[in-house]
């Protein structure tokens, strides 16, 4: 059974991480609008294969703390992961979907570098196409106001944003996608103002900044690919691997964007594998 742990952030707020399992840590970091339950599977899968799984909500999202400034830039979820490392025994892996991927790069390619293990980034490279990132975003903003007057019709929602899945009535696991304001509506489990920091940043600058936050890493580094994503393409992944020749590169068939989602078990595959072939000599290294 997991436990519930808090973690402090970078300025003090609560960090909620789902932790299970005994062995190296593995810190799971979610995409925007997501929450730690995003990481169900996996982590058991990894507490099974010898590693601790640590799925966290990010600042502003699930139950973690809303920040009271709304600041919500890649830097300051950055520096929640530093703060969270600083807070662990041991180097974690750190596997970050998009946002999270993003912050990752940030932490050990800026902000700190060796403070991770490794990293793997899923769907997610400083190069990322800007009808994709709008998609994202569109689906974010288009509930903001009114919200939800059910679960299923959230449901419905992702069905629609989502049209490559097959189309399924709400799961416990939505659940703790929504939560019930005072008006009685449902609405996504993040603070409102994330998207508004998000659309905030300038593309042309945050690519320029990650590309830089590449070239330093020096630790192992995956880079996961989901086949079909509108948001990563085939020319940005190698961009990626030319700022990172070291890192290894899984593209998965069948999936898009939301790779965990849409490839479970394609996806968890890649990760304990790529774990597992880490080498001694690489993690003292890195």
């Amino acid at each position: 059974m997991t436990k519930l742990h808090r973690f402090r952030g970078a300025q003090g707020q609560s960090i909620v991480a789902d932790v299970l399992g005994h062995g190296p840590p593995v810190l799971l970091a979610h995409g925007g609008g997501q929450t730690r339950a995003a990481w169900t599977k996996i982590v058991g899968t990894l507490a099974k294969t010898g590693y601790q799984a640590i799925a966290i909500d990010m600042r502003g999202h699930g139950e973690s703390e809303w920040s009271p400034a709304g600041a919500y830039h890649f830097a300051d979820f950055a520096a929640d992961l530093v703060s969270i490392c600083d807070q662990l025994d041991d180097k974690p892996a750190l596997v970050g979907a998009s946002l999270g991927g993003l912050a990752g790069l940030l932490a050990e390619g800026e902000l700190r570098p060796g403070i991770f293990s490794s990293l793997t980034l899923v769907d997610v490279t400083p190069q990322l196409e800007p009808q994709g990132v709008a998609h994202i975003l569109g689906f974010m903003q288009a509930h903001l106001e009114n919200g939800f007057a059910s679960a299923d019709e959230a449901a419905a929602a992702i069905g629609a944003y989502l049209p490559h899945r097959a189309q399924r009535r709400a799961s416990q696991t939505l659940q703790r996608y929504l939560r019930k304001c005072e008006d009685g509506r449902l609405r996504w489990h993040w603070d409102p103002r994330f998207v508004t920091a998000a659309n905030s940043q300038s593309p042309h600058q945050t690519s320029e900044r990650f590309s830089r936050a590449a070239r330093q890493l020096r630790l192992p580094v995956h880079l996961i690919r989901g086949a079909s994503s509108n948001l990563v393409t085939e020319d940005a992944a190698r961009n990626f691997l030319e700022l990172a020749p070291h890192a290894a590169y899984t593209d998965i068939a069948g999936a898009g964007h939301m790779v965990v989602g849409d490839r479970n078990d394609a996806f968890t595959e890649a990760i304990v594998r790529f774990l597992r072939g880490l080498t001694s000599t690489q993690l003292a290294e890195a």
